[in-house]
């Protein structure tokens, strides 16, 4: 069987496969009606990715993509739609009454409209290629467009044209989406795609779905965009509009299965439910995502790593979870109406979602980026340990007593970077005795727009911060800390001093815990 796989140890170029410093073996396989097909193999990890996501990409299988350069649109034959019918003079189509199947491989260009289904029914090893040009599919009954078998099927939007997909599925229905498809399933090309389904999900395909390229809106009355195996999105212009998740991956029998991956392109989601939802990992190391979500904007049920892009989450219940957390690139913007960050959920807890205030395993380690969290909840929440190294960590947390700007089951450790944290006091807790890199804790009262200042014993400003809400706890640390030294807090001009390693009174101190 041929197979076009993406080995996640690429930072992409989905559309070149191709990687500088890496080796590449190429093996030929067979090609039917003028499309060809390669299997790429590369041996190498790109060193672009750090090392905190390139773990978790190496941990799960290679997804499979359709390139635009395994076929050419010189091979194309035309399939004209119109109304209740269509015509072509191609073999490997049928045509009955408002179906049109395509029962070969092969490049097919559909144009027109049409009030039916296009359905690819080929045989195992067929490399299907829609090019739609121009095309307008309504489904009276089940999906616009529905693959029942093939290797592989892309769906290309022609460059210039403006195409549209409607249907009204049921999750009772076999294919229930408006484009379905029971293979792989590849989105490309730099023209517009219109998806709408009423009744369940845009895009789904029960093996791998990606998207790579074309300006892509969907709306959905369950799901957006889902790839029950795996989601790569590495290129193009995504806008979601989504009752249930926007973008969802929930393979169950395959550990190395069920993963998002996002590489590149810009995406613009409204969700009902997640923004984005993974089964096992969340990744993204590119692209422009803007999300919001009445649950959660970012959730993966194993590991969620945030190595490069602009993310801005909006609007969410928890901003980010997963049981095992890494912020290692990119600028990350938060905004929450309960936690920011929660690692939570790990499975060796015994509950998930966690609860009580002993650690139960899960880790937040923040290595480099800009993370900005907003959070009417706990800011950053780990159930196990929170650790950072490196990056800049700005966090606004709650004005209620019975969250905190920082919370831990298992301690907080900072040996690098820049982590500010202005929040109530109720729960306030502060890195621990031992943590390699110095802090402060000061109990400082302010509200939003106050000006918080931090000064030396010289009286230099070391950082200077404007609060966005009311608060009475501030906690610093940064490379111009020294433990033992003494520091001001000054809260529009009102000081503080505090000695740096020693928490403030009447917060949960070190290592306190918290609540979930």
């Amino acid at each position: 069987m041929r197979r076009r796989l993406i080995p996640l140890t690429l930072s992409l170029g989905l559309a070149g496969l191709v990687l500088a410093g890496c080796a590449v073996t190429t093996q030929a396989t067979t090609t039917s009606q003028a499309t060809t097909s390669t299997t790429e193999l590369i041996s190498d990890v790109d060193p672009a990715i750090p090392q905190a996501a390139a773990e978790l990409l190496a941990a799960n299988a290679d997804g499979t993509v359709v390139t635009d350069d395994e076929w050419s649109l010189a091979d194309a034959v035309s399939i004209t739609l119109s109304g209740n019918t269509a015509s072509t003079d191609a073999e490997g189509v049928d045509i009955s009454g408002s179906t049109v199947t395509v029962t070969s491989a092969g490049v097919y260009r559909l144009s027109g409209e049409l009030a039916g289904q296009v359905v690819v029914d080929a045989p195992d090893d067929a490399l299907v290629v829609l090019v739609l040009d121009d095309a307008t599919i309504s489904a009276v009954n089940g999906a616009a467009i529905q693959v029942v078998g093939a290797d592989d099927v892309a769906v290309n939007l022609a460059g210039g044209t403006t195409n549209s997909v409607t249907a009204s599925t049921s999750s009772e229905d076999e294919a229930s989406a408006a484009i379905y498809a029971d293979t792989d399933l590849t989105i490309s090309g730099t023209g517009s795609l219109s998806v709408t389904d009423t009744g369940n999900d845009g895009i789904s395909a029960t093996d791998d779905l990606a998207v790579i390229g074309g300006t892509i809106t969907v709306e959905a009355a369950d799901d957006g965009l889902r790839g029950k195996d795996s989601l790569v999105i590495s290129a193009g212009a995504i806008t979601v509009t989504a009752g249930g998740d926007a973008l969802k991956s929930d393979q169950t029998d395959d550990a190395a299965r069920g993963y998002v991956w996002i590489t590149g392109g810009t995406l613009e989601a409204t969700a009902g439910d997640d923004g984005i939802d993974a089964q096992t990992d969340a990744i993204i190391t590119g692209g422009t995502i803007e999300l919001a979500a009445d649950d959660d904007g970012i959730h993966s049920e194993t590991a969620l790593a945030i190595a490069g892009g602009s993310i801005t989450i909006s609007r969410s219940y928890e901003g980010i979870e997963s049981a095992d957390i890494r912020i290692a690139g990119g600028a990350t913007e938060v905004n929450s109406s309960d936690d920011g960050l929660n690692a939570s959920g790990n499975t060796s807890s015994g509950a998930a979602g966690g609860g009580g205030m002993s650690d139960s395993g899960e880790t937040l380690t923040i290595s480099d980026g800009t993370l900005l969290v907003n959070a009417d909840g706990d800011g950053l929440d780990s159930n196990g340990t929170i650790e950072m190294t490196g990056g800049t960590v700005t966090v606004y947390g709650p004005t209620a007593q019975n969250n905190g700007a920082l919370d831990s089951n298992g301690g907080i450790t900072v040996s690098g970077g820049v982590l500010v944290a202005i929040g109530s006091s109720g729960m306030a807790e502060s890195p621990e005795e031992s943590s390699p890199q110095g802090w402060l804790a000061a109990s400082a009262n302010g509200s939003a727009g106050s000006t918080v200042e931090i000064s030396d014993a010289s009286g230099a400003v070391i950082a200077s911060y404007t609060a966005t809400k009311t608060f009475a706890s501030v906690v610093f640390s940064s490379s111009d800390v020294t433990d033992g030294e003494s520091y001001t807090v000054a809260v529009d001009g009102s000081t503080t001093t505090v000695t740096a390693g020693q928490a403030a009174a009447g917060g949960m101190g070190q290592g306190g815990g918290g609540r979930r």
